[in-house]
């Protein structure tokens, strides 16, 4: 059997919880939940989507009832658009109707949209039940599990009503990844790249070391090779947990008046102008991690064309981020449009948005929109949309 990592998050305000990594980690999700939660606990209610549940489903329900747990499960739409309120409701629905107690608790079984989703139902029936969080894919499982953070979009905005709820405990197997179509791949190493990115230049350059060697997201063979080095994968993965858990650690609730180097802010890298892509699309031309690999290039040209950011530095990320992936078309859409959409990110500060930039690879800086000139900020929108990352098939 391959080693198990194990990452412990540590929360100044509330008790710390392990995450899990390996291959076949999924096989002991029974056995984490009975250690992690309340010796009452008798029900665990399962999310998922059709598509993860066929693949794992089975399985993992085998697992928690192996460890005597009753595990009912229920199965939301897959994708963003399907991540709100009403879906809330009806994951709500269905825990009432599971009969979960407060000792009780939720696993979320699948990506991003599937944790935010669970999480923040979870978070918000019976004024709060546990969670455990199984993620499926890669940018789940480096970024979205981790942290706490749960939340549901609206028409107004993605993740506008959402709470902090951390996980009792987050199990990470990584030959998940290999049922993951090259798109899903590509956007969870865009997120990797922009921790690293903001980060530490070590964890950049082993992503992108990484990266050159896999070439995970384009061919059949290139994952099975990624197979064969599932331990090396999962060091990078526990790299990635890593780091996102000591900044969470030290900002679990992103102090809004925090502009420091350690800010939880800084994993906002990319975002603002990947909500704007996602929100003037509606949710359905881009893998959230696709909208992030163009948003870190609109900051990062910000950066350059401020002075901040060294034009090789620029250029590193923009080698990384073509090693990630073709990424969707970008340079089509409606230019005003995404600029007012960036206007009205939830990050914005008394009115105003906040952008992380970065004065190289490895160290981000949080500047006020008030200090960028529009004139920028459309001129690197321009470039970046422009650029030669995209699958104009």
């Amino acid at each position: 059997m391959k080693q198990m990592r194990h990452i412990r998050v540590r929360l100044p305000a509330r008790e710390d919880y392990e995450i899990e990594i390996g291959v076949n980690a999924l096989d002991r999700l029974g056995e984490i939940a009975r250690r992690s939660l309340s010796p009452h606990a008798r029900r665990l209610a399962l999310v998922s989507n059709a598509r993860v549940f066929k693949l794992y489903g089975a399985s993992v329900v085998r697992y928690l009832r192996a460890a005597g747990f009753d595990a009912p499960h229920w199965l939301m739409g897959d994708g963003e658009r399907h991540k709100n309120l009403r879906t809330a409701e009806r994951a709500l629905g269905f825990f009432s109707e599971s009969k979960l107690e407060r000792t009780d608790a939720v696993v979320a079984l699948g990506g991003g949209v599937v944790g935010d989703l669970a999480g923040f139902a979870a978070a918000v029936y019976l004024r709060g039940i546990p969670l455990l969080q199984a993620p499926t894919t890669l940018l789940a499982q480096i970024d979205a599990s981790v942290g706490g953070k749960t939340a549901v979009n609206t028409r107004d905005g993605k993740n506008l009503i959402g709470a902090f709820h951390q996980p009792r405990a987050v199990v990470i197997s990584t030959e998940t990844l290999l049922t993951l179509p090259p798109r899903e791949l590509t956007a969870g190493w865009c997120e990797a790249i922009k921790q690293g990115a903001v980060g530490s230049r070590r964890l950049f350059e082993q992503t992108r070391r990484f990266l050159v060697a896999e070439r995970m997201s384009e061919t059949a063979r290139d994952l099975k090779r990624t197979h064969q080095r599932a331990d090396e994968l999962a060091s990078l993965i526990a790299a990635q947990c890593s780091f996102k858990a000591k900044i969470v650690a030290g900002d679990e609730r992103e102090d809004v008046g925090r502009m420091d180097a350690r800010s939880r802010r800084i994993l906002n890298f990319g975002h603002t102008a990947a909500h704007a892509l996602e929100s003037v699309t509606h949710y359905r031309r881009f893998r959230h991690g696709e909208a992030v690999g163009y948003g870190m290039l609109v900051a990062a040209e910000i950066s350059e064309k401020l002075g901040m950011l060294d034009a090789s530095e620029l250029e590193s990320l923009q080698a990384c981020v073509r090693l990630a992936g073709r990424l969707p078309r970008a340079d089509d859409l409606d230019e005003r449009a995404i600029l007012r959409a960036i206007t009205s990110d939830k990050k914005s500060v008394g009115g105003h948005v906040r952008w992380v930039l970065l004065e190289r690879i490895g160290r981000a800086r949080i500047v006020d929109g008030r200090e960028i000139p529009p004139r920028v900020v459309r001129d690197a929108l321009r470039a970046a949309l422009a650029g030669s990352l995209t699958d104009k098939k």
